[in-house]
């Protein structure tokens, strides 16, 4: 059986308008177990044949059969297998890697290899080849044979049934290439078919058959009788005769996964400066992100106690202004909320509780200290429905406000002005507006709106503010409180319309602006939309960072794939798929980015607690913050390594090694 048939082969180079034929009709079969020497001068064509008999490049024309196979019928990933199952070539400049020890180039075929078939062991080639005290040592570390024998090595690792020699000598000494023939020799005893191109008539001679080319044709086909018509026997070459070309490769493995992130390490700490600049990109877009997303988590929460503070369910009664005879009347000028009108409305349906409010600005004093600030006049509804229930103290009851009692609740930034840090002022007497109260309690801490400071307030009974302190026999607003928030809609038009009754404002244009109800669920959601919007646009800055830092790492992937051109063919021409290729340089991306990710959440995380430390403002980092960060760093790993890992990818095999 033949395991080499080709017939009427050409390959054609086009050199701009110039065609060059490198092959020219050749014709050629080689059995299982043969030792076959090609030679001829430089520009015969012998090398191309080799390429081509290798699966590294592809004729213009004619046909190619590998034990049976037609070649030209596979597909790309079939011809890996086939070079990774089948045959071993073994390279003229060896084409090892640098930074990598000898027994792990011996054991690169293997990362591409089907688990189930039949393997050697790196280290018994290399003991084999009489490497065994240079394991660990490095290309440049070891002579020209030394290289080669590495080389051999790494093309019988997977038991090839043929292997492919192109010049194994040409860059030895007398030696050096004694020795290789020798194993090459001894190969071909075991039962493996050899097919050796050399210029060398010396070399030759080992072959027990020399083919010699010219001007791309064969020019003679003849067996060599010096070293005799022997070949292996048939218990030897059974097993390449009976088998066939194995055309699929294994499963995508956790191994091959564990072997390209660790080749991706070695990547990125072989140009330490290079991968660290892009490392840097990411840390930077990473940490941004972090402390961008705190810092919109710490706005979300600051708001969302602000708003506590204004109470659930809570609607605002407010007097308007109506048109009369087309002058319109201000605020307040037609419609006044008195106690009573308080006391009715309620009754409305659907209203649980209200609390009249009156205020205006006063003066207190207290021994010889002396603060202007706001007063509020209510009633004991407002402290459940407004969150002002006193850290310090008591609350004024029903009784109170009856009597126009002289109490009153003082907020923090009040007690402090007034009293000090130290001071209790449960108990002191204090004036204001030069008249004398008693404080009771000390209202709960709510701080700045960013408008005004919540805590500097007291708050007093409603009659007591009214009768004692402004003069006035109305309120400046009711705070009603809904049974559910679903309620809080028909209960404001249930006011209103309750209102517009109750002061007999007949219904004409303009009217229904007599009174204002306001819904705080509604100021609620504007204002928690306002602060998601921010939180959209400061986390969209920080992206905008992680992406400068994603066309760094494409900038430096696709100086990679130049620079390790090379290193693609060779894992091409020993059976790597186009799929591994791509896998390798997005995984080699994914690491720069998940480096930089993990890097950035700790830098942001260590900023972000600084930031808040030093300036008082409340940022929150969350966990769903470090896992959306390392999630995107991920993603613009693979978005920004998948162009060039794509490219690298499509590289043929002989035009790769070819590349300077």
């Amino acid at each position: 059986m033949n395991v080499i048939e080709i017939k009427d082969l050409h390959k054609v180079y086009k050199m701009g308008d110039t065609e060059v034929r490198a092959l020219n009709g050749v014709a050629l079969k080689i059995e299982a177990g043969e030792f076959v020497a090609i030679m001829g001068a430089s520009g015969s064509g012998k090398s191309t044949m080799l390429q081509i008999l290798g699966l590294l490049d592809s004729p213009t024309s004619g046909s190619y059969k590998l034990l049976g196979k037609e070649v030209s019928a596979l597909e790309e990933d079939e011809l890996a297998a086939i070079r990774s199952q089948t045959l071993g070539f073994i390279f003229q400049m060896f084409n090892l890697l640098p930074r990598t020890s000898s027994l792990e180039q011996v054991g690169l075929p293997l990362l591409y290899a089907d688990s189930a078939s039949s393997h050697g062991s790196p280290q018994k080639l290399l003991e084999m080849v009489g490497l065994g005290k240079r394991l660990d040592h490095r290309p440049n570390e070891l002579s020209g044979g030394q290289q080669q024998r590495v080389a051999i090595a790494r093309a019988l690792v997977n038991q090839p049934k043929i292997i492919l020699a192109d010049e194994p000598t040409g860059n030895l000494d007398s030696k050096s290439s004694e020795e290789i023939i020798e194993f090459l020799g001894k190969m071909n005893e075991s039962g493996i078919t050899v097919v050796l191109v050399t210029h060398e008539p010396d070399i030759a001679a080992h072959a027990r058959r020399i083919i010699t080319m010219r001007d791309g044709k064969v020019l003679s086909d003849k067996s060599n009788p010096r070293s005799g018509t022997h070949v292996p026997g048939a218990s030897k070459t059974k097993e390449v005769l009976q088998s066939a070309v194995k055309t699929s490769h294994a499963a995508f493995s956790l191994r091959q996964t564990k072997e390209y992130f660790r080749q991706a390490l070695r990547a990125l700490l072989a140009n330490k400066v290079r991968s660290g600049l892009s490392v840097l990109g990411i840390l930077i877009g990473v940490a941004s992100v972090i402390a961008m997303m705190a810092l919109g988590a710490g706005a979300q929460k600051s708001m969302e106690q602000r708003l506590a503070s204004l109470g659930t369910n809570l609607l605002m009664l407010r007097p308007g202004s109506i048109a009369v005879g087309g002058v319109q009347q201000g605020l307040g000028g037609t419609s006044r909320i008195t106690l009573q009108d308080t006391e009715a409305v309620a009754k409305v349906p659907m209203v649980k509780k209200v609390a009249p409010e009156i205020s205006g600005r006063v003066q207190t004093t207290y021994a010889d200290k002396n603060w202007n600030t706001s007063l509020t006049g209510t009633t004991p509804s407002y402290a459940e429905m407004r969150a002002a229930q006193p850290i310090a103290g008591r609350f004024f009851n029903d009784q109170d406000v009856q009597k126009r009692n002289r109490v009153c609740l003082l907020g923090l930034t009040v007690v402090k002005n007034l009293f000090g840090d130290n001071a209790s002022p449960i108990g002191q007497d204090i004036k204001i507006n030069r008249v004398n109260f008693q404080v009771i309690g000390v209202l709960p801490v709510k701080g700045s709106n960013g408008f005004a400071d919540q805590d500097d307030t007291i708050v007093v009974p409603v009659t007591t503010a009214m009768y004692r302190l402004f003069g006035r026999e109305y309120v400046n607003l009711v705070d009603i409180e809904a049974d559910s928030p679903q309620d809080t809609g028909p209960a404001s038009d249930a006011v209103q319309a309750f209102m517009m009754k109750l002061k007999h404002i007949p219904n004409f244009p303009g009217s229904e602006n007599a009174f204002q109800v306001r819904n705080m669920a509604d100021i609620q959601a504007t204002l928690s939309a306002t602060t998601q919007i921010m939180s959209i646009l400061l986390l969209g800055a920080a992206v905008i960072s992680l992406v400068v830092g994603g066309i760094g790492i494409m900038n430096i992937m696709l100086v990679s794939v130049t620079e390790r051109t090379r290193e693609i063919g060779l894992r091409k021409a020993i059976g790597a798929r186009r799929l591994d290729i791509l896998s390798q340089f997005l995984i080699e991306s994914v690491a720069v980015g998940l480096v930089g990710g993990v890097g950035g959440i700790f830098f942001g995380g260590g900023m972000t607690l600084l930031f808040a430390t030093f300036s008082g403002w409340a940022m929150i980092i969350t966990p769903s913050s470090m896992i959306l960060s390392t999630l995107i760093s991920a993603a613009v790993g693979v978005v920004a390594g998948l162009w060039p890992a794509i490219k690298a990818s499509k590289l043929s095999p002989i035009m790769a090694l070819r590349y300077e």
